[in-house]
């Protein structure tokens, strides 16, 4: 039965194509169907499918742009987590996890790799579901900016966990056998933490943090 989803060489056929297709279509509605309704009650509107959609793919086009790569996967993006991030900001943890849970199936037909259930979970829909966790701090004094580093900090375990169980074949073999144990921590913190601390720099500008609240009280108007 898996056959017909993923090829012998761990990639996906065209019916896991269309699967996973399906499985973010139905998560990205998902998430917007039960967000987090606050203030006014507000409940599913077109303005917040327009944002979640405009953020998700601003995040899938920044993913391409990679000044720095790692040989086995990980690197470091233009600001790509940044906009998954800004949904949990803008309409809480449930919208926020549900539209990263999308944003990871989306990753996965970008660079897929099947090995089991659990690794693909790991490597994409767990760790980048875990970005919309922004959420938990929404609303709160500084909330974009300590959801952004607990977001990262959350991908990385998901990251580091499948690395633990999958990959550690792959560290190489020059690496200190004294840190071997923390390898697939350092190997997945490296990327993510140098993204993070770009970001981090970028929103706390003064110009570039009054525009992302200009566009967070548009978006939850």
């Amino acid at each position: 039965m898996l056959s017909l989803f993923v090829n012998s060489e761990g990639g996906l056929t065209t019916a896991g194509y269309v699967l996973s297709i399906g499985v973010m279509v139905v998560c990205v509605l998902a998430g917007l169907a039960l967000a987090d309704r606050s203030g006014r009650n507000q409940s599913f509107s077109a303005r917040r499918l327009a944002y979640c959609a405009m953020a998700v793919a601003l995040a899938y086009v920044t993913s391409f742009i990679k000044p720095i790569e790692l040989p086995y996967g990980g690197s470091v993006t233009l600001l790509s987590m940044l906009f998954i991030v800004l949904v949990g900001n803008w309409y809480g943890v449930k919208t926020g996890v549900l539209v990263g849970f999308a944003y990871g199936v989306l990753q996965f037909l970008q660079e897929p790799y099947f090995l089991s259930l659990f690794q693909v979970c790991c490597d994409y829909v767990l760790a980048f579901a875990a970005l919309g966790l922004s959420g938990l701090f929404r609303g709160r004094k500084n909330g974009l900016l300590i959801g952004y580093i607990v977001a990262v900090l959350a991908r990385g375990f998901f990251h580091s966990l499948g690395g633990y169980l999958y990959w550690m074949d792959y560290m190489p073999a020059n690496f200190p056998q004294s840190l071997r144990m923390l390898y697939p921590i350092i190997y997945n913190y490296s990327y993510l933490l140098a993204e993070g601390v770009i970001t981090v720099i970028i929103i706390r500008i003064p110009a570039v943090a009054n525009a992302l609240e200009r566009i967070r009280k548009s978006a939850v108007k």
